[in-house]
C-alpha cells in the first residue's frame, strides 16, 4: 500500500508553489497525498519567517498533525526552518527540519520513517544556497502560482528574507516558459508570477543574463493561457517599459502590487528602501495614465522604529491622496539579526496597533471607492469552485472580486459581465452577459 504524505503552508504564493512541487517529488517516488486532517505517514509543514510567531504557529500545526497520525514523521521546512532549525528540533514531535538548500533533496534525507528521540537537522549555511529550484502550484484549476524568482540581494533593515532564502537568483526564460505551456496543457487560466523579489529577475550564477521585462515578452507568447499576473514588484524595478508592455499585452493584466512600506521619506531611508515617495507616486501616475481601471495593491508597515506619529500621519495622508485600490498592512515586529531590532525609538504595541486599525479602515474605503469606479462598466470574469450562501466567487483582470449565484458551468470559465452594485459583503454583484461568454 503506498504510504500517505501530507502538506501545510505557512506565509506567502512562493511557499504554496514550492509546497506543489515539493508533493510531485513525493508522488513520483510512490507516496499519496492526503489531506492534512487525515492519518499520514509523512506530514510536511512548510513554515514562513515574515508573519509573527513562527514558533508557536509550528508548535501547533505539529500537535494538530500528531493529533491525526501519533507515530507520523514529522518534517519541518521552509524560512522559519532555515533560519531557527536547532529551535525546530527542540519542538516534541518534529523528527526532521531541512533548509533551504536540502527541502527539494527530501526525499533523499527521508529515512524508513522511524521516528528519532531528537529531530535530525540538515541546513547548509544560507551563503551556499544558490542554485535556482523551480516551483509551481497545482491543485487549484482556476490559477497557478509560478516560482520565477528565488532570494533577494536587498538590504532592507526589517527584513530577515535574505537570511532565509540567500542572493537573488533566478530560472532561465526557456525554461520558464515551458513550465507555462505545461500549466496551459492541464486546464488552468491564469498563472500568477511569484518570487522573493521578482522585478530582480535573471540573475544566474551571481550574473545578471535576463531582464523581467525580457521574461513578460516571452510569456506574453504562451498559447493556452488566458491571464498573468504579475505579483508583488518593487516600485524601483517596476520600469516604466514593464508598465507600457502590460499596457498593451495580450495576457498580463492591469494589476500591480506595489510595497510601498512608508509614505514618509524619513522612515523609508531608515528602512534602507531603495526608493523615495516621489518615484512611488510617478509610478502609480504612469499605471494610471495608461490604464485607468488598473488596480493597485500597497504593502505598508506601521511602527517601525522610529516612526513618530508625525511619520505615520505623513503615511497616512500620503495613501489617501494616493489613486491606490486596496492595502496589505503589516504591524512591524523585531526580528533577530535585523538592523531594525537594534535601533532607538521603539513604538509601544498599543500604537502600533491603532495606526495599523487606522490603515485597515483606509484600505476598505480605498477597496470600496475603487469597485465603484467599476460600476456599470463590463469585464471579464474568472470564475472560481468556491461556493458560500448560494454564491460563487471571480475576479477580473482587475481584480474586481465579484460574486454571481452558484452555476456549476461558470466554474474556471472566463465570462463577459457588467459590474452592476457593490454587496453588503463588500464584493461586487453582476449581470452576466451570456451571449458574450468568453471562454
Amino acid at each position: 500500500m503506498d504510504k500517505k504524505v501530507a502538506f501545510y503552508t505557512l506565509g506567502c504564493k512562493l511557499n504554496y508553489s514550492e509546497t506543489s512541487s515539493i508533493g510531485r517529488i513525493f508522488k513520483d517516488a510512490g507516496y499519496e497525498t492526503t489531506a492534512f486532517n487525515t492519518k499520514a505517514d509523512v506530514y510536511i509543514i512548510n513554515t514562513c519567517s515574515v508573519t509573527d510567531h513562527a514558533d508557536k504557529k509550528c508548535r501547533k500545526v505539529v500537535k494538530e498533525a500528531l493529533k491525526y497520525s501519533p507515530n507520523a514523521y514529522i518534517t519541518i521546512v521552509g524560512c522559519y526552518a532555515q533560519l531557527k532549525p536547532q529551535e525546530i528540533a527542540e519542538i516534541p514531535g518534529v523528527d526532521m527540519v531541512l533548509g533551504a538548500a536540502e527541502k527539494f533533496n527530501i526525499i533523499e534525507h527521508i529515512n524508513d520513517l522511524t521516528k528519532k528521540e531528537k529531530a535530525v537537522v540538515h541546513s547548509s549555511p544560507i551563503d551556499e544556497t544558490n542554485q535556482f529550484i523551480s516551483a509551481y502550484s497545482m491543485g487549484d484549476r482556476t490559477r497557478t502560482f509560478l516560482k520565477v524568482q528565488d532570494g533577494c540581494d536587498y538590504s532592507c533593515t526589517f527584513c530577515t528574507i535574505p537570511l532565509a532564502r540567500g542572493a537573488s537568483r533566478s530560472g532561465k526564460i526557456e525554461d520558464i516558459v515551458k513550465q507555462a505551456e505545461e500549466i496551459a496543457a492541464s486546464g488552468v487560466k491564469e498563472i500568477v508570477l511569484t518570487g522573493v523579489n521578482i522585478g530582480d529577475y535573471g540573475i544566474r550564477d551571481g550574473k545578471r543574463q535576463d531582464r523581467f521585462v525580457d521574461l513578460v515578452t516571452a510569456l506574453d507568447q504562451v498559447e493556452g493561457i488566458d491571464r498573468i499576473r504579475i505579483s508583488s514588484i518593487e516600485p524601483n524595478l517596476l520600469a516604466n517599459e514593464i508598465i507600457e508592455f502590460v499596457a498593451k499585452s495580450k495576457r498580463f493584466v492591469p494589476h500591480f502590487h506595489m510595497p510601498l512600506q512608508s509614505g514618509s521619506n524619513k522612515v523609508l531611508g531608515m528602512m534602507r528602501r531603495r526608493y523615495k515617495r516621489e518615484l512611488y507616486l510617478e509610478r502609480v501616475a504612469k499605471i494610471k495614465s495608461l490604464m485607468p481601471d488598473a488596480c493597485i495593491g500597497v504593502d505598508v508597515i506601521v511602527g517601525f522604529p522610529g516612526e513618530t506619529r508625525e511619520d505615520f500621519l505623513d503615511t497616512y495622508n500620503f495613501l489617501n491622496e494616493l489613486d491606490i485600490s486596496y492595502l496589505h498592512v503589516f504591524t512591524y515586529s523585531e526580528r533577530e539579526n535585523t538592523i531594525a531590532a537594534q535601533m532607538e525609538g521603539a513604538v509601544p504595541g498599543s500604537q502600533r496597533s491603532d495606526r495599523s486599525k487606522m490603515l485597515h479602515i483606509l484600505s476598505e474605503k480605498k477597496r470600496r471607492a475603487f469597485y465603484e469606479t467599476q460600476l456599470d462598466k463590463t469585464g471579464e470574469v474568472l470564475f472560481e469552485g468556491d461556493i458560500k450562501d448560494g454564491y460563487m466567487h471571480g475576479f477580473s483582470k482587475n481584480y474586481v472580486k465579484v460574486r454571481s449565484l452558484y452555476d456549476p458551468l461558470l466554474v474556471n470559465e472566463i465570462v463577459a459581465v457588467k459590474f452592476t452594485s457593490i454587496s453588503e459583503h463588500g464584493d461586487v454583484d453582476v449581470e452576466e452577459l451570456p451571449a458574450l461568454l468568453v471562454h
